[in-house]
């Protein structure tokens, strides 16, 4: 394999997270130098960089600290030609309890990444929006052109920050570039997701209590999610752009579910439950991406198809069933 980032210093923000963790591996396998950014916490809990594989442990240096405490940010940012910036707050009904939180960590979070960026002069500034920010498909399928509209506490600190980045772009020239996963997921999600809520619910119990059923989501493998990672830090020309990363396809909640039981082999039972709905005017009907300007620009498009990744999925939550709680899952 060409090791696309050999002996490169680069920082991942939100490493010990779903997808930082696996792009971390990613590096590592291209030759690349991880710092990883774990949010610091009592117990000394890293996430899944304290799970990895003694190979990539020792390839990488872990620092703790918090996005919103500067100093942190910027000793953690030295040195390091590329920032990989995923840390953040990411659960919409924790966003709708704990909006200053999120805000605080999201936003000016991600000026201090930016800040710090701008004082190490890094070579590239990769920032992670999400498809929330577009809120319900105005027109489909969506391009980055598509209005933001900040439906959640949690969407609106996204644009928040994908305004901030913008604007050091504009401002300073920092050579920062925004992607926007669709609905990423795979192995290590958290149960605040709504395939590993299926999966968990399809394994343990007799029915699957959920919230929207008629929601359409545009899904996306996580290993694709991390090559459009490596792409766009490799790519050329591409400093304040925005790049959409999904697969072009959508399917309901409803479908989703009905696959997964299928895929399980359960005859579980899918109901509403009126708990797990958001409220009305924030609930996101529909997300459906134009990827084409990462096709173009990117040379990226996705390999893994919805059967292969929830096949995928379900192997590994089968065997890491411990890790979750399906009593108290939310969407």
């Amino acid at each position: 394999m060409k090791k696309l980032f050999q002996n490169k210093r680069v920082l991942v923000t939100g490493a010990g997270g779903f997808i930082g963790s696996h792009l971390v591996e990613a590096l590592v396998a291209h030759g690349a130098k991880v710092r990883a950014l774990v949010r610091y916490n009592s117990k000394g809990d890293l996430g899944f960089v304290g799970q990895f594989q003694k190979s990539v442990l020792s390839e990488i240096e872990v620092h703790t600290g918090d996005l919103r405490d500067l100093s942190a940010v910027q000793r953690a940012v030295k040195g390091c030609a590329h920032v990989f910036h995923l840390g953040a707050l990411i659960a919409i009904p924790f966003s709708y309890k704990n909006p200053q939180e999120v805000v605080e960590t999201n936003v000016l979070g991600t000026l201090n990444v930016l800040l710090a960026s701008q004082e190490a002069k890094v070579e590239r500034i990769i920032h992670t929006s999400t498809s929330e920010v577009y809120g319900t498909a105005m027109t489909v399928p969506i391009d980055e052109q598509h209005p933001l509209q900040g439906q959640s506490p949690y969407s609106a600190s996204k644009i928040g920050a994908d305004k901030m980045a913008e604007s050091f772009y504009c401002s300073y020239k920092l050579p920062v570039v925004t992607l926007r996963p669709f609905n990423t997921y795979g192995p290590r999600q958290s149960a605040r997701a709504v395939i590993p809520t299926i999966i968990t619910q399809a394994l343990t119990r007799k029915t699957i209590r959920l919230g929207n059923l008629d929601a359409r989501r545009d899904m996306t493998y996580v290993s694709d999610t991390v090559n459009g990672f490596l792409k766009v830090a490799q790519a050329e020309g591409v400093e304040g752009q925005v790049f959409n990363l999904g697969t072009g396809t959508e399917v309901t909640v409803r479908e989703l579910a009905d696959r997964i039981v299928d895929l399980v082999g359960c005859k579980s039972r899918i109901v509403v439950d009126d708990h797990r709905l958001r409220p009305a005017k924030s609930e996101v009907q529909r997300l459906l991406s134009n990827n084409g300007k990462a096709a173009d620009m990117l040379v990226w498009k996705p390999l893994v198809s919805l059967e292969q990744g929830l096949s995928k999925t379900i192997e590994w939550i089968r065997n890491n069933l411990e890790r979750y709680r399906p009593n108290e899952y939310q969407i």
